[in-house]
């Protein structure tokens, strides 16, 4: 009898303690193919640039991304499990973990498509070289573009101070930068029409320098002898700020016009 009790007191100890590890297991960690992010871009456009999901919370989410830092100071590129910071100066930085971001887009980067990219083309004709070569625009994609760029124009947005402005009117203030024949990575996403004001609509990439010391939001540039990485994302994770901003914000029909 008592070796019966013992046996049954064993089984249900294990089970309590798988009920406990499983779901901590699938909170903690996304899958490959998941586009995670942390508020949405409609969000971001009506001045909320206060979050509540750090750096240290994202890299459990993905390694490779885009966004920006709480009061939307600069811009954020994520590589290689690597986040930075790129001020309104152009200096990009590490992100310390406890940094909070208002906006982001990470994923756990694999590549299922290599294209080499040979002629000379601009970045409207970059993507829809790129579009061709999608299977189709109904998922959203990583994109991660490597080489030696002839030419990029780029930007960086100044920290906000409350009462926050719209990022139309921030990006006002916005610091361009432009550069030739460097050698870098795009870091990318394209998501779909339909997610337009979750999301930026279309393509949106970053830029980092090869040696990590500048980079920003691409607005222009020629495009040439370059490696072309896509990673097809079939699921997609949304964690909404827990903020008064947030809750009270008219977030109206999600449509955008800023670029």
């Amino acid at each position: 009898m008592k070796l019966k009790r013992y046996f049954w007191i064993a089984i249900l100890s294990i089970i309590a303690l798988l009920g406990v590890m499983i779901p901590l297991k699938t909170q903690a960690y996304t899958s490959s193919n998941t586009l995670f992010q942390t508020s949405t871009i409609s969000a971001l456009s009506v001045g909320i640039y206060e979050g509540n999901t750090n750096f240290q919370q994202l890299k459990k989410y993905g390694n490779f991304g885009l966004g920006t830092v709480n009061y939307l100071d600069g811009e954020m590129i994520g590589l290689d499990g690597k986040f930075y910071q790129v001020k309104a100066d152009g200096v990009a930085s590490i992100i310390p973990d406890a940094i909070v971001s208002p906006f982001a887009t990470v994923t756990f980067f694999k590549p299922e498509k290599l294209i080499n990219l040979e002629r000379q083309m601009n970045y409207q004709q970059l993507q829809e070289f790129l579009d061709v070569n999608l299977t189709t625009k109904n998922y959203p994609y990583a994109i991660r573009i490597q080489g030696n760029f002839p030419y990029l124009k780029f930007r960086s947005v100044p920290k906000q101070t409350p009462p926050y402005r719209p990022l139309a009117d921030a990006l006002k203030g916005q610091s361009v930068f432009e550069l030739r024949n460097v050698n870098g990575t795009l870091v990318g996403f394209r998501t779909p029409k339909y997610m337009e004001g979750v999301n930026v609509k279309g393509y949106h990439f970053h830029f980092l320098t090869a040696n990590r010391k500048t980079g920003g939001h691409i607005l222009d540039g020629q495009f040439q002898n370059a490696k072309v990485e896509i990673d097809t994302l079939s699921n997609v994770e949304i964690n909404l700020p827990k903020t008064a901003e947030f809750e009270q914000a008219d977030l109206g029909d999600g449509r955008l016009n800023v670029k």
